[in-house]
């Protein structure tokens, strides 16, 4: 990983409320992360699927610790309790 990239992606789609709910907690912790967006067709979502097994957004990969994850209320907890102490 370069230094230029954050540790932490997260695979999106526009307007997605579940999405957004990840994204305001990572910005809450003032954490750098970059945004991938995916595409809107289920079937076309290759990507997501590669890293996480499945086609749902949002989907994290944390190269912090090695975590990736699918589901809005699964990476929430995990990041509140892995960066509690986070800015």
């Amino acid at each position: 990983m370069s230094d230029d990239q954050p540790a932490i992606t997260l695979y999106r789609l526009q307007a997605c409320p579940f999405c957004e709910r990840v994204v305001r907690v990572l910005d809450d912790k003032g954490l750098d992360y970059q945004s991938r967006f995916v595409e809107a067709m289920h079937s076309d979502r290759d990507v997501v699927k590669r890293i996480s097994g499945k086609r749902t957004v949002p989907a994290i990969v944390d190269e912090n610790t090695g975590v990736t994850m699918s589901e809005s209320a699964n990476i929430v907890e995990y990041l509140e309790n892995t960066y509690e102490e986070a800015a």
